[in-house]
């Protein structure tokens, strides 16, 4: 183990042994602030109610992902072909991010009903900014040395795009992707609370109004598992694919 995922470690479990002892020595009641250790076994003992609403954050998280992926990639690669495009585009993506994601849920409920599409559009609109953003950035940092030399070898736009821009922005786009996939359960879980009939987001409103905190932070505990390995999923992906690097 590198000594970073050994420093990592400890801190987790400090913060761990430190909550601990204070919930245990000031004895904070379960329903105010629960214990690391009752966490850990409420997560353990109901994992197959959480295992059941987590499939379904996770289902509209997937789907979010790759809504927003047929969205962004070719967006941000019109943009940088047409700079036109991207100055007149460019206020409406700042926009869309601008507006509080807490005041479009419950239009999106109203709009797209209480079923899965309003909860996957919101996780695609999270999504969305990041990948599209960084991916037009790698676009632009492209070296115009080798530009010149895709031109003077009479490359058009699309062949040196396949060749040179797309490889070029790699990078950009899995930073934006992890970036992503990260903030994506927020989405998804903000258009639960706001009206749904199963989900991680469902479960802990549905635990906050009979004050099972234990419940709430176990909910919390699998979104945080199920962001770390998407995360850890893209660089996976990342390193096979840029090989290069």
């Amino acid at each position: 183990m590198k000594w970073s995922s050994c420093i990592a470690l400890a801190v987790v479990l400090l913060i761990l042994a430190i909550w601990e002892t204070a919930c245990r020595g000031f004895s904070i009641p379960d329903f105010i602030l629960p214990t690391p250790s009752r966490i850990m076994v409420v997560a353990v003992l109901q994992a197959p109610l959480l295992l059941r609403h987590g499939a379904i954050t996770g289902l509209e998280i997937l789907i979010g992902i790759g809504l927003s992926l047929l969205m962004a990639v070719p967006l941000a690669t019109l943009m940088f072909a047409h700079r036109s495009l991207e100055k007149a585009l460019a206020p409406f993506l700042v926009v869309s991010q601008a507006v509080p994601v807490f005041a479009l849920a419950p239009l999106l409920v109203i709009w797209l009903g209480y079923g899965i599409a309003s909860k996957v559009l919101m996780a695609a609109i999270i999504i969305f900014f990041p990948i599209t953003v960084s991916l037009l950035e790698g676009y632009k940092s492209c070296g115009n040395d080798y530009i010149m030399l895709f031109r003077l070898m009479g490359a058009g736009f699309w062949r040196t795009w396949r060749l040179l821009y797309w490889p070029w922005a790699l990078p950009y786009f899995f930073a934006g992707l992890k970036v992503g996939v990260t903030v994506a359960t927020i989405g998804a879980v903000i258009g639960e609370w706001v009206g749904a009939q199963g989900g991680l987001g469902y479960l802990m409103i549905q635990a906050n109004a009979r004050l099972n905190v234990e419940m709430v932070f176990a909910a919390i505990l699998w979104l945080s598992l199920m962001g770390l390995s998407m995360w850890a999923l893209v660089g996976i992906l990342e390193r096979k694919i840029i090989r290069w690097r």
